[in-house]
């Protein structure tokens, strides 16, 4: 009788090691999840989003924003490592850790994804679960098409916001305000 192979998931630190196929990759659950790069339109939204997030973090000290390709160990054994397009941790928690070489051990407070065309419903909410599982507390989803943003608190209760509604921080970034349509204004 031949017993079945062990299963081997990739590590955090493993996953690190890996070479750069031009693909976007992230870990789940100890595999491999790659997608293509985004487009143009991703890049500009993105770019937009983390601009007016990072002035309105450093003009108050609130803590770091760090750029899309930073990594966010969500969960060990399998280990899960995501990669926001643009994210916030307090400043507390990032002095904790004084400099970091690698992926950011825990999650980020804040956790936002530009759509693009070839992003899937079922793929968008295993990263909003994944986020708000290990811990993140604010997600945001940001609509390009439809110029909308998508606000995750739960995974099981989101609210939509429409071009003209006011996008708030609420208590992870207390103060922040900025009309939807102002990330989308290229």
């Amino acid at each position: 009788m031949r017993e079945a192979a062990e299963e081997k998931f990739l590590t955090a630190e493993e996953f690190s090691e890996l070479p750069d196929e031009n693909l976007k990759q992230e870990l789940v659950s100890g595999y491999v999840v790659s997608e293509p790069v985004p487009g143009f339109r991703h890049g500009l939204v993105l770019m937009r989003l983390g601009t007016i997030l990072s002035e309105f973090v450093r003009s108050r000290s609130l803590g770091v924003v760090p750029g899309a390709d930073s990594g966010f160990i969500l969960a060990r054994s399998p280990d899960t490592v995501r990669g926001p397009d643009v994210s916030f941790v307090t400043k507390e928690r990032f002095e904790a850790l004084g400099a970091i070489p690698g992926y950011f051990p825990g999650p980020p407070d804040l956790a936002a994804e530009v759509l693009s065309p070839g992003d899937r419903p079922a793929t968008l909410r295993g990263k909003v679960a994944d986020y708000l599982a290990s811990g993140t507390r604010l997600v945001w989803i940001l609509d390009p098409e439809k110029r909308r943003v998508t606000v995750h608190r739960t995974v099981l209760s989101p609210r939509t916001l429409e071009a003209e509604d006011i996008l708030e921080g609420e208590d992870v970034l207390p103060g922040f305000r900025v009309k939807v349509s102002d990330f989308f204004e290229i």
